[in-house]
């Protein structure tokens, strides 16, 4: 590690009046580890409702998508007025009325002299004007989902444009796997799969046209679970996807995964979409380590049958699961060093379910392309965001990579939605010299425990025999509400503190018997996930389980017994 990336944060510094006191000094590049000749700086540190995508003018305005729209807005504009990499101007406008009380909103693009944007369900747009950072102009609705969604999954809205007035627009699975009932061990799922018909693929849109509905689209694409990070080549004029994976592969079904093999699979698959593509999911999934798509364990596979996956298409390169890729966007520019022309940029968000492995991820990826293909291994560009490593609960990482842009002077921006941080990237080096030489330090990084592969052994977290609640709690518990019952933001929520889990015992009960699904407000936050039923546990297990997180995490409330769940058990 460099001498200036180990410089402590705390030192002494002198004022005027010659006392000493303590100073915070950022640390180099921002805290980010990059290639030899990237340098970093921090455009803003905070942005309280955080930052999704991001897209930059001709005139170097920074817009960036909120997490979720308030009174002041559901858009952030940034602007740099001296030049030193730091914003010295910050608006927000574009408010509008979410239709839930948790927002996926992601997508900002700039298209055909618009601002392209999206909350969970509608993509909008305003019309830009050289020399202003607000548009002036009205918000347009581009085209609305006007499906029911009050239990479905996946309903992000990234878009990408082509270069003959189309918008491409992801309709994700409204589930993990096509079971019914949701996400339950060893159920088998939908053959054929109902939710194909209007989900789990890309639909293509006129660019150009408002008021648009998915009937208005042609479906471009079929098989894709859930969909972040996606952008248009305009080397090869393809539509790229890097998809998040399906999850559970060890809570659903642990007669057939061990839970190194849950945390390692199935692949994030990076993926060409040509019109009429089809990915497999849900009957299959792409393994990563043995390059090949098999069978769902809901269709009957066992992590090694192929089947009827051979009739469907491959990825162009698949990373390991979990990762979260969150943003793809593709190198135009000529200023950076070569190897990164026309390559792909992909914001690795970071896993939440690896468990009882190391989280993974957390880093901003590379992957160099020559003639609309991948020329070698998947690289890593920028790291550094979650400050911490080993990451043992996703609230570890201090901050996690979301959204990327590129400025029409090539510099790169990355935001971060944990605290919505962004930083500005720039290359100084020596453009014509740089190589392996330059790539070495990062090389060394996919050594650090959330980018490596972990051992089955020496890695394992949860390594031990447990029993009771204990137990149950890790193997189907943990994944979403970590190892320390903390959760993860906006997802999955904290079990410390609150009256969700003190509390009423019957709700508390009913919660694991039924499941829950849809926006809850637990301490403060908002929470919008599927909380699976989990009445498959015998009421031994039940109890068990509730009684180990109410007085685990600094909870202290009494203990459930069998007979109270057998009680409602036999209500519902």
């Amino acid at each position: 590690m460099p001498i200036s990336q180990r410089i402590k944060r705390l030192l002494f510094c002198v004022v005027p009046i010659l006392n000493l006191v303590q100073c915070e000094v950022q640390p180099s590049n921002g805290g980010l580890f990059l290639p030899e000749g990237f340098k970093a700086v921090v455009v803003v540190d905070s942005i309280e409702e955080r930052v999704r995508h991001m897209a930059v003018t001709d005139e170097g305005i920074l817009y960036g998508k909120l997490r979720n729209s308030n009174e002041k807005g559901g858009i952030v504009v940034l602007k740099d007025k001296n030049n030193d990499g730091r914003a010295d101007v910050i608006e927000k406008f574009g408010a509008y009325r979410s239709l839930q009380k948790w927002s996926y909103s992601t997508a900002m693009r700039i298209y055909n002299g618009y601002l392209y944007f999206s909350s969970e369900l509608v993509i909008y747009r305003y019309k830009l004007k050289p020399g202003t950072l607000i548009p002036e102009g009205e918000m347009e609705i581009v085209m609305t989902d006007d499906h029911e969604h009050g239990k479905h999954e996946h309903i992000g809205k990234p878009i990408a444009f082509d270069n003959k007035g189309h918008m491409y627009v992801p309709f994700g699975a409204p589930s993990n796997a096509c079971q019914n009932p949701k996400r339950t061990p060893r159920a088998p799922g939908l053959d054929p799969c109902p939710q194909l018909e209007d989900h789990g693929g890309v639909w293509r849109f006129d660019a150009n046209k408002l008021g648009q509905t998915q009937k208005d689209g042609y479906k471009y694409a079929s098989g894709i679970r859930s969909v972040v990070a996606m952008d248009w080549n305009s080397e090869d004029e393809n539509l790229y996807i890097v998809m998040h994976g399906r999850d559970d592969l060890l809570r659903l079904f642990s007669n057939v995964y061990s839970g190194w093999e849950s945390a390692m699979l199935p692949s994030e698959e990076f993926i060409r979409v040509t019109e009429g593509s089809d990915f497999g999911w849900p009957y299959c999934y792409y393994d990563q380590m043995q390059e090949k798509k098999v069978l769902a364990p809901e269709y009957g596979g066992d992590g090694k049958i192929v089947g009827r996956c051979k009739d469907f298409d491959d990825p162009i390169m698949g990373f390991p699961g979990h990762w979260a890729p969150n943003d793809l966007v593709f190198y135009k520019g000529d200023k950076l060093p070569n190897r990164y022309k026309n390559g792909a940029f992909i914001a690795f968000h970071g896993s939440t379910n690896r468990a009882p492995y190391p989280q993974s991820g957390y880093f901003v990826g590379f992957v160099p392309f020559q003639d609309g293909k991948p020329s070698g291994d998947w690289e890593v560009f920028a790291d550094g965001f979650a400050v911490v490593d080993t990451i043992v609960s996703v609230n570890d990482a201090k901050y996690r990579p979301m959204g990327i842009a590129f400025g029409a002077d090539d510099s790169m921006y990355i935001s971060d939605s944990v605290k919505g941080k962004i930083w500005k990237i720039v290359f100084e080096g020596d453009k014509d010299n740089f190589g392996q030489e330059q790539l070495a330090e990062m090389e060394k990084r996919k050594l650090l425990a959330h980018i490596r592969t972990p051992d089955e052994i020496k890695d394992n977290l949860m390594a031990g025999e447990f029993t009771g609640g204990q137990k149950t709690y890790y193997t189907y518990c943990s994944p979403c509400h970590q190892k320390d019952g903390k959760g993860a933001t906006g997802r999955f929520p904290t079990l410390k503190g609150t009256d969700w889990v003190t509390g009423d015992k019957d709700r508390l009960i009913n919660i694991v018997l039924k499941g829950m699904e849809g926006s809850i407000v637990v301490n403060g936050e908002v929470f919008n996930g599927v909380m699976p039923q989990h009445s498959f546990l015998s009421d031994t297990e039940i109890a068990d389980v509730l009684t180990y997180i109410r007085t685990n995490f600094g909870n202290d409330a009494d203990t459930v017994t069998e007979k109270e769940v057998n009680k409602l058990r036999l209500s519902l």
